[in-house]
């Protein structure tokens, strides 16, 4: 029996798929990496991130009108607050945990931040949540340790969710009104949605942003010019159903055809286990990636609904009245993967989250090249692989051309707004310490300047929110 029960209910417990237990892989040893805390066969932080990629893979697990890329954030941000309390190499995220231990247990704070934030977000999953918690602290010694280390992540945890309950992810989508011009959007064939997604989206608060159009990217070419024909004709060509592209070329544009966050989230994973990085430094790093994913999903879902920007699907079939004389009409064209995501062209999302994640995961690892293996989202079993993290990006960036529904200069701008709300979260957030002296200068949040401003509609009066572990911990799971 363990020294302390750690009250859950456990009874009708779900098998979730497709995520991997830690207890097996746990139990084959410990390996030592990076300087931080032991390593296992499945760090604490990645084994919660392939929890909640899970999560988002069951159908309808996710609301409908909350992005999932909003979900990471939050979870990763707990995690790396709760770790870093107890490391104490970077600065806080927005929690500063007072009278820490340095004898507490990083993989505790992990799990247990992870947990808590999973369980308010999918309440629907809290048995298998319950269960997936239980494995991981089975890998913690007993003790103070252990005890310590569960009490600052469900603080932070709580601290993190009450900061982002108000953030505007609950508010309803705007009704959206389709344009009639050409180059206006339009619902597009064959399946002709109703709505476009996420219309609310660009005013949720972002993690690390100041606001959602700070690098908003100029508006696209004009129809009439010929950066526009030549980008037309290329995807009429290569990202046509049954078009001229090679068939490598077709199955890229099939093989990413999916939640782009997902495969990067996955390549973090492979990263950071090539690295042999600890819990501090994982934490890190997965909260940076998903600091910059998030945003880049509210900055472009504010372009687009800035530009409105047609898609290649309706700007094809319409393209006799574009204005353009080196265009030409195809009433019946498609795109190489049947359908196009329901929301303007213009920038590419696949563009603007995979630089985004490559500039991250460069920028933290300290190294591009890396062997890569990516499975797909969309085709069972198939896999791709590469020799850096920049290969892979320019691989999911251009596919979406090979795929039919973006043009070459939505990707273009879309991985320029992506690389610069990288750059901004990297220099701006989770910095290391400069000094010893530094570690008592925790309310100089992220790296003072413009970056305080994202928060001004949820935080506290104060720039970083304090807490002692004197007091009870929220939900009494410690009896």
């Amino acid at each position: 029996m363990r020294k302390m029960m750690i009250v859950f209910t456990l009874a009708g417990a779900c098998a979730l798929p497709q995520i991997a237990t830690s207890s097996a892989a746990s139990a084959a040893g410990r390996a030592y990496g990076g300087g931080d805390t032991p390593v296992r066969l499945v760090n604490p932080v990645v084994q919660w991130n392939r929890t909640l990629l899970a999560i988002v893979r069951i159908p309808r697990a996710q609301p409908a009108t909350i992005h999932p890329t909003r979900s990471f954030a939050i979870m990763h941000a707990a995690i790396y607050d709760a770790v870093n309390a107890i490391n104490k190499r970077h600065t806080p995220y927005l929690v500063r945990v007072k009278n820490v231990s340095v004898f507490s247990s990083e993989d505790a704070a992990a799990a247990a931040a992870a947990h808590d934030v999973l369980a308010a977000l999918y309440p629907q999953f809290l048995p298998m949540l319950d269960a997936q918690l239980q494995d991981s602290l089975a890998n913690v010694s007993d003790g103070y340790g252990l005890i310590e280390g569960i009490r600052v992540g469900q603080t932070v945890a709580a601290r993190i969710l009450a900061f982002r309950q108000h953030d505007g992810s609950s508010a309803q989508p705007l009704r959206y009104i389709f344009g009639s011009n050409p180059g206006d959007y339009q619902s597009t064939p064959p399946n002709f949605p109703q709505q476009p997604q996420f219309t609310h989206w660009s005013h949720v608060t972002p993690f690390a942003l100041p606001r959602a159009n700070l690098f908003r990217p100029g508006p696209p070419p004009a129809l009439t010019s010929e950066r526009y024909a030549d980008a037309l004709n290329e995807v009429k060509s290569l990202g046509a159903a049954n078009g001229t592209a090679s068939p490598d070329q077709a199955l890229v544009g099939r093989f990413w055809n999916g939640a782009i966050q997902n495969y990067w989230n996955e390549i973090a994973q492979t990263a950071t286990e090539a690295r042999h990085l600890g819990t501090a430094e994982r934490a890190r790093v997965f909260a940076l990636l998903n600091f910059a994913i998030a945003d880049g999903v509210i900055a472009f879902y504010d372009a687009k609904y800035t530009y409105n920007r047609w898609r290649p699907a309706t700007a094809i079939r319409a393209a006799d009245v574009d204005g353009n004389a080196e265009t030409v009409g195809d009433p019946n064209w498609l795109p190489e993967v049947g359908s196009t995501a329901p929301d303007p062209s213009f920038p590419g999302a696949h563009a603007v989250i995979s630089a985004a994640a490559r500039n991250v995961l460069i920028s933290t690892l300290e190294r591009d090249r890396f062997a890569l293996t990516v499975t797909s989202e969309v085709l069972p079993g198939i896999t791709r692989s590469f020799e850096s993290l920049s290969a892979a990006a320019d691989e999911a960036t251009l596919s979406r051309i090979f795929a039919g529904v973006h043009f070459r200069f939505d990707e273009t701008r879309g991985s320029r707004l992506g690389s610069r709300i990288a750059d901004f979260v990297v220099d701006n957030f989770l910095t290391r310490r400069e000094s010893e002296d530094d570690k008592g200068e925790d309310t100089r949040m992220h790296n003072q300047g413009a970056a305080n401003q994202s928060f001004d509609a949820i935080r506290d009066p104060e720039c970083c929110v304090t807490i002692g572990l004197g007091s009870r911990i929220h939900g009494e799971l410690l009896k």
